[in-house]
């Protein structure tokens, strides 16, 4: 097993806020631990939302100093013989977080969590599956995957998760309502139409209602917690079901007897808890999504793509909510 000298981005400690993040990039030597270990060369990684909070000392069991990220796209240049010179993607809810990550030049990961990149694709745009697609599935999985005859109300429709859930849900032949908090219209891809929600307008529940003859949702994907809370809980059909993956403020109040009487379930999603090897297998289930196209990737313009270096830079980007799926370019850097 070879040593490789990689650069990386080092975070030596917790920043008191993004202006404070030092993000440098030092030499490291990477080496695989074992058999069943795989070295991966970066050629692009995504920087999500949870990336940046945890150099923020927002997340207790991020450890330091470490190399975030999460994401990554790239080639097997050593491990088991039938992957090397394989190009794959990947995602993780510990990389980055409890070991380090993927904001480098190169990745040693259990072989086990490597998905063969579809050869259409590009690196840039592999890299940027991860995260989103794995929370949005993993709520899907955990509560029923949506089936065709069946409304899904999307809460936060043009965020990244909510966009995944929205084309994940339309692949599936399930109908979608997306709720939006200002006049706009749905920024991604869908395999169906979807109905807009503009929830500055009025009523959302009473929106919902009548979009669906007073049924309510079968499926509530609240990507945005506590805000849409109340709203997502009037929503819900009987026997439906509310997806919960973030939170503003952590406690809130409703109502016991409509939820019991109602028959909801309530099912949070915390993709930090899946290991590389369980978040690869949940990408497994996407890939025929992507292979026929009714699941696509997100774009990733010049502008949203930083060398390794300005990962300080990235970050920034990320934390002050670009609409854009920012990427790093370790190769570049």
């Amino acid at each position: 097993m070879n040593t490789i000298t990689a650069r990386a981005v080092r975070l030596s400690a917790k920043a008191v806020d993004a202006a404070s993040i030092q993000a440098r990039v030092e030499m490291r030597a990477v080496r695989r631990a074992s058999d069943t270990d795989a070295l991966v060369e970066i050629h692009a990684a995504a920087v999500n939302p949870s990336d940046v909070k945890a150099a923020l000392g927002m997340m207790p069991y991020a450890v330091f100093p470490r190399t975030p990220g999460r994401d990554f796209a790239g080639l097997v240049i050593e491990g088991p013989a039938a992957i090397v010179g394989t190009w794959v993607f990947g995602s993780s809810g510990d990389l980055g977080i409890r070991r380090d990550g993927t904001h480098a030049t190169h990745l040693v990961v259990e072989a086990a969590a490597l998905v063969e990149k579809p050869a259409a694709m590009r690196i840039e745009e592999a890299a940027g599956i991860g995260v989103p697609f794995v929370t949005a599935q993993e709520g899907y999985r955990r509560a029923g995957q949506p089936k065709p005859g069946e409304t899904v109300v999307i809460m936060g429709l043009n965020g990244k998760v909510g966009q995944a859930a929205a084309q994940i849900a339309t692949w599936r032949g399930a109908r979608v309502i997306g709720v939006v908090r200002k006049p706009e219209p749905y920024a991604g891809h869908a395999s169906g139409p979807i109905d807009i929600i503009d929830s500055s307008a009025g009523d959302t529940a009473e929106r919902v209602r009548k979009l669906t003859d007073g049924k309510g949702a079968d499926i509530v994907f609240n990507t945005v917690g506590d805000p849409y809370f109340e709203a997502a809980h009037k929503s819900l059909a009987v026997l439906g079901r509310q997806i919960l993956i973030s939170a503003v403020d952590k406690i809130v109040q409703f109502n016991i007897f409509e939820f019991y009487r109602g028959r909801h379930t309530y099912v949070g999603i915390d993709t930090l808890a899946l290991s590389s090897i369980a978040t690869g297998d949940v990408l497994r289930e996407l890939l025929p999504g992507f292979a026929d196209g009714h699941l696509m990737p997100f774009p990733i313009g010049p502008q949203a793509i930083y060398p390794l270096a300005d990962a300080g830079k990235a970050y920034r980007a990320v934390l002050g909510a670009a609409r854009d799926r920012i990427v790093l370019s370790p190769p570049s850097a």
